[in-house]
């Protein structure tokens, strides 16, 4: 059964820079702030006003895809939640050429480190001496969605430069991206003005609240981090246990599913066939995940089984994630996952159907 933790676990969202990468390492600890933006229509409260060069939403989102290969980078990363527990992660980043590198530290709870080496991923657990291999969705801080003509990311969000803040003794564009429809939240995002970097995120509810946040609190743009030392890190797994399972890539269609009608903006961007274990006879689970630039939901599908599913549709919230289980007859139980309203999971689950 898919919990919300094993979705933790195998979403695709290992981001440099922000609180996709930290969930990866740290499992995510989400945010539900009590405090709210000033005011619906005008979050966030800029410190200065100094000349920014004009960008539409797509470019700004290009810039911060961009940013992770502008310049090698350390910094210490922080997610506090509402509740007063602080988790924190020390992370490097380098790359070489198209290839990107980072580690991860977890600095609080399980001791952990992870490894990203473009979309593979390896999760050093030095108490139980094992290594976890997997494959994630490539770099970047949203996921990359395909071209599609007459969509864009500038029909569903209207994009305002709020001004500059320092964040971690960085200078950055401050960018309010506000949805045009109750279909996604709205996003605030600090982004260093020479590179592009993004080092704080907030994910906004309908009314401006902030419903999670994460930021560098410690940031070195000139740090001596080289791509291959990384490399050989990654790779030095000598007297830890490799596990591997199986990952295997599809379509929604292949697999049998299609929605009937497209949910507004979002782009089909993968589909894997994961084992839950290493061993060959683990069974498996089908994610699909779909993004309109911005926001990303998964739809992980699994084999229903009565004695271990309840009968009646299960949601759980937990800050801007969202999650939706339910049966879909006559033999699948589908959970839908994602940072969005839980109206737009229910059109998702509810637009599925086989296609054979």
């Amino acid at each position: 059964m898919v919990t919300f933790e094993l979705v933790k676990e195998i979403r695709s969202l290992p981001r440099g820079g922000n609180k996709l990468l930290f969930a990866l390492a740290l499992g995510t600890i989400w945010i539900s702030a009590a405090a709210a933006a000033p005011a619906a229509d005008a979050p966030g409260q800029a410190t200065s006003r100094v000349p920014t060069v004009e960008r539409d939403a797509a470019q700004w989102i290009e810039r911060v895809r961009l940013a992770p290969c502008a310049r090698a980078y350390t910094g210490t990363f922080v997610v506090l939640s509402s509740a007063g527990a602080m988790a924190s992660s020390r992370i490097w980043h380098a790359c070489d050429g198209a290839q990107q590198l980072e580690r991860v530290e977890a600095l609080s709870g399980t001791p952990r480190t992870v490894f990203r080496r473009n979309d593979e991923v390896r999760t050093f657990l030095p108490q139980s001496r094992v290594v976890r291999t997997d494959q994630r969705e490539a770099s970047g801080i949203f996921p990359r969605v395909p071209v599609v003509s007459g969509a864009s990311i500038s029909q569903f969000y209207g994009v305002r430069l709020l001004g500059q803040e320092r964040v971690a003794g960085h200078v950055a564009d401050v960018v309010w991206f506000k949805p045009q429809d109750s279909l996604r939240f709205g996003y605030r995002l600090w982004s260093e003005r020479d590179t592009g970097l993004v080092v704080k995120l907030q994910t906004l509810g309908g009314d401006g609240r902030v419903l999670e946040q994460a930021a560098f609190s410690e940031l070195d743009l000139n740090a001596s981090v080289r791509a291959e030392q990384l490399s050989r890190m990654m790779d030095a797994t000598a007297g830890f246990k490799v596990v591997a399972p199986a990952v295997v890539n599809t379509t929604a269609l292949a697999e049998g599913w299609i929605l009937r009608q497209p949910v507004a903006g979002f782009i089909a961007v993968s589909c894997l066939r994961r084992s839950v274990s290493a061993s060959e006879s683990a069974p498996s689970v089908l994610q699909c995940l779909y993004s309109d630039g911005l926001a990303s939901i998964s739809l992980f599908f699994e084999s229903f089984d009565s004695q271990r599913y309840p009968a009646e549709p299960q949601v759980t919230s937990m800050g801007a994630t969202q999650l939706l289980a339910q049966r879909v007859p006559p033999d699948t139980w589908v959970t839908v996952v994602g940072e969005v309203p839980l109206q737009t999971l229910r059109l998702f689950a509810g637009q599925l159907e086989r296609a054979r």
